[in-house]
């Protein structure tokens, strides 16, 4: 089994067209693959980033304007119009941190269908993913245990869980999300990188002996 150690913000919007190519990869390869999900700082403070990085390229709207054309080239996939024009979360810290909780709580894999319940509100509603009470309307809807979830949050469990992520991120110089770390970390893909390229790198590793180094 290839482990796959997969670092993501959750407002980040290669992370959402990455959610797409993750679950052809789980069709095609099945529990050939065992996936680690981690969260990463890109949006830890979204008006900091927009100020700096953004001030002279059109602030909010023009960030907005460079998410609307990164999806325009997968025309599989959907942005709201509103997404960052009309609805600025502030942080996703919150998301992560709630995903943690639920990891504590119900596991990983209701942890990351969560995680995609909470980008598709995000992208496709542009419901503002920043907001607890959101994210815990989200629970609730979804039929999660959110006064399990809270006690994790409220108790610090959670919040040295995101710790973790955060710092495992930045000990592994994690450049960019999603970011996908393979071989032990011997390999780590970033960014917007396409399907094909990560079947590749996937199938060649499965067909390598163990803890020999893939020539990929």
């Amino acid at each position: 089994m290839l482990k796959i150690d997969y670092y993501s913000d959750i407002l980040c919007v290669w992370a959402w067209v990455a959610q797409r190519r993750i679950e052809e990869l789980n069709e095609r390869f099945g529990d050939q693959i065992q996936w680690c999900f981690h969260y990463m700082d890109v949006f830890g403070d979204t008006a900091g980033k927009m100020a700096s990085q953004w001030s002279d390229r059109g602030g909010y709207e023009g960030f907005a304007s460079h998410v609307s054309e990164s999806a325009a080239h997968f025309h599989e996939l959907k942005i709201n119009h509103s997404l960052w024009r009309d609805v600025q979360p502030k942080t996703s810290a919150n998301a992560h941190l709630i995903l943690k909780a639920i990891v504590l709580e119900h596991g990983t894999r209701v942890a990351n269908c969560f995680a995609k319940t909470v980008r598709e509100a995000f992208f496709l509603e542009a419901v503002d993913i920043s907001d607890m009470l959101v994210l815990y309307k989200l629970s609730d809807i979804t039929k999660l245990n959110t006064i399990r979830i809270k006690k994790f949050i409220n108790d610090g469990s959670a919040l040295a869980a995101l710790m973790n992520d955060y710092q495992k991120a930045k000990n592994l110089n994690i450049k960019g999300s999603p970011s996908y770390v393979l071989d032990g970390g011997r390999q780590t893909l970033y960014g917007n990188v396409g399907y094909r390229v990560l079947h590749a790198n996937v199938e060649e590793l499965l067909k390598q002996p163990e803890n020999d180094a893939s020539w990929c």
